[in-house]
């Protein structure tokens, strides 16, 4: 349960780091005039630390708590991470210069070395 605990922190403090790290971070997918790519901190890592933090908290949280039985449901919250991601990228791709480049340098989408 500590362990749990500590990656539910370590999952809510990622998520902080890439929202200090990225100010054009937001719940909607778009691309906002003046914005660029950033490639320092999280994104240095992976393209989409915020996901990554939140996947961490997601599965984390409910074993950091205890709560066992809520574990599958938040586990269904992964492949709707995974779809807003694949789907945010293309967005990305198609309509924020520079992103390409950055995609063929950082080449893990969510987890380093993985994926």
């Amino acid at each position: 349960m500590l362990a749990a605990q500590a990656l539910a922190v370590a999952g809510y403090w990622f998520v902080f780091w890439v929202m200090k790290t990225n100010a054009f971070a937001s719940s909607t997918i778009q691309v906002e005039a003046g914005q660029s790519v950033i490639q320092s901190g999280p994104y240095a890592l992976v393209r989409h630390p915020m996901y990554l933090g939140m996947i961490t908290m997601s599965l984390a949280s409910p074993l950091a708590l205890g709560s066992y039985m809520a574990l599958p449901v938040f586990a269904l919250l992964v492949p709707v991470f995974i779809y807003r991601l694949i789907h945010e990228e293309r967005t990305l791709r198609r309509e924020l210069e520079g992103y390409g480049e950055y995609c063929a340098r950082v080449t893990h989408r969510l987890i380093p070395q993985v994926w």
